[in-house]
């Protein structure tokens, strides 16, 4: 047996305990230094991530917002009741993810996708980050495909494309939503996935809005999350972007998708309350100085992506309330100029029985037109100038009585426009049947008949492209080739019904 030489045995342990150093780490576990309205200041956490989920006691779970040299500033997803000054905490090294999926839809969920819907859980097994960088510029399509909403003066002025960002904008009370809620219905039966999110909203809305979209059979194509006026700021601020999320699984599968933001106001305000209780420096109106970030990287998120990835797409329509009409504030400016192009609701259309109350001379579409259809755009090539005279000539109408022919009739041409354009409450259109009465419109077929009796002969030209023999082909032929139909057979159809109809 060999000899066991105790002394350099013994020299060897020794030498091992002087330099063993025993390390701990101590970067992801900290202490709350401060805690109330949903936001913890929290010391210790050295090494933790921007928006890196963080485990409070009770269960609570923050999202790191506010990275300081002494201290990390967390937004609190839960009852900040539950902690208190000198609680234990620890960093999880996890983004926040929310889950996705088609057994989302016909539901209403929070932020966090938890159904609040008291139809039971919702389980998926697909996570997907709430935050995501967006398509860059090689992965995406130019908008070349219509969006029909349904709304005459929309699809003819203002038309939105899939894979666009179109801006609702007015005064509050002005029909935005309805249009947004009408753009939803009008998606039934065309395999558009819709996602509505209701940020800061009344519990009442959101609830008018469930039994809209569930009287019209369009929940089982639509998601709602819902991050009402009650909910915390947080949980606000986070709406739109698990919303966005939820789409993007759609579109990454090759499917269209359609997203409404009501409203991107009451995000900034949720986003500047948070901003605050981090005391973070504000700025103009008193947002911080990346609210501006807030929002692109948002609306940036809406795409059409290219055929090898699939060609879906996410359409986006953010609304945003204005402040007695001014778009030159902060936040519409700011959306304006991230958006390609908006919708704009004026107040006074509105009280006039003007509704839609959409004013078309501040109301632009930047993409829209490439993917209307031919034969609408034929059809409303010379509107947007029509309304703009109209506009111009009943102002100085209003001065004189003494007004030549020319005048008057392009007077009551622009009345009778006026008049076409309105639409009722979920009253959406098909493409014929705005096609139909579009040309009969610009094409001066309307020009004998009284005022009083458009809405009559409109009634019955929709009613003769279902029944009709020749609106049938007039339909058949423009579902088809999505061009125009022979005029010949389009004008003979309009005179036959103006003539019966009167």
């Amino acid at each position: 047996m060999a000899n066991i030489n105790l002394s350099e045995i013994s020299s060897l342990l020794k030498e091992k305990i002087k330099n063993y150093q025993q390390v701990i780490a101590t970067d992801s576990i900290g202490k709350v230094i401060e805690v109330g309205d949903s936001i913890a200041l929290v010391s210790g956490l050295d090494k933790v991530m921007l928006n890196e989920l963080i485990e409070f006691p009770g269960g609570v779970m923050g999202i790191a917002q506010s990275l300081e040299s002494d201290h990390v500033g967390a937004i609190l997803l839960g009852d900040s009741s539950l902690i208190k000054e000198g609680d234990t905490v620890s960093a999880t090294g996890r983004i926040l993810e929310v889950p996705v999926g088609e057994c989302f839809l016909g539901r209403v969920v929070n932020p966090l996708g938890e159904a609040i819907d008291g139809l039971g859980s919702i389980v998926s097994d697909v996570y997907r980050p709430v935050e995501k960088k967006a398509p860059g510029v090689m992965a995406r399509e130019s908008v070349n495909e219509p969006l029909q909403t349904g709304i005459k003066v929309i699809d003819a002025l203002v038309p939105i494309g899939k894979g666009q960002r179109e801006l609702i904008i007015g005064d509050r009370q002005t029909g935005k939503t309805s249009i947004a809620i009408d753009t939803i219905l009008n998606q039934k039966d065309t395999g558009v996935i819709c996602i509505y999110v209701a940020i800061g909203q009344k519990e009442s809305t959101v609830k008018s809005v469930y039994e809209t979209l569930k009287d019209n059979d369009a929940l089982r194509y639509s998601i709602i999350v819902s991050a009402s006026a009650s909910t915390p700021a947080p949980l606000q601020y986070l709406a739109p972007y698990a919303g966005v999320t939820m789409a993007e699984y759609f579109m990454e599968k090759g499917k269209d998708a359609l997203i409404i933001y009501d409203d991107l106001s009451k995000h900034a305000v949720s986003y500047r309350e948070l901003s605050l209780l981090l005391h973070r420096p504000p700025g103009r109106e008193a947002y911080p100085g990346d609210v501006f970030y807030l929002h692109s990287r948002l609306l940036e998120r809406a795409a059409k992506l290219n055929k090898e990835l699939g060609g879906g797409s996410i359409t986006a329509l953010p609304i945003i309330e204005t402040q007695a009409g001014d778009i030159s504030a902060y936040i519409p400016t700011n959306v304006i100029s991230i958006t390609d192009g908006q919708i704009f609701l004026q107040t006074d259309y509105f009280h006039k029985g003007i509704r839609p109350a959409i004013n078309a001379g501040l109301s632009v579409s930047r993409v829209g037109g490439s993917a209307q259809i031919k034969a609408i755009k034929k059809v409303s090539g010379t509107l947007r100038l029509d309304l703009a005279a109209y506009r111009e000539l009943e102002s100085f109408s209003q001065f004189g009585s003494d007004l030549d022919d020319d005048t008057k009739t392009r007077l009551d041409r622009g009345a009778k426009t006026v008049e076409i354009l309105k639409q009722g409450l979920h009253k959406t259109l098909r493409v014929e049947e705005e096609y139909i009465i579009l040309y009969a419109l610009t094409r001066g077929l309307l020009d004998k008949v009284e005022l009083s009796d458009i809405r009559k002969v409109e009634e019955a030209l929709y009613s003769n492209l279902r029944t009709n023999e020749k609106g049938k082909e007039i339909t058949k032929i423009l579902l088809e080739t999505k061009n125009s139909v022979d005029d010949e057979l389009v004008k003979s159809f309009i005179n036959d019904t103006i003539k019966k109809a009167i």
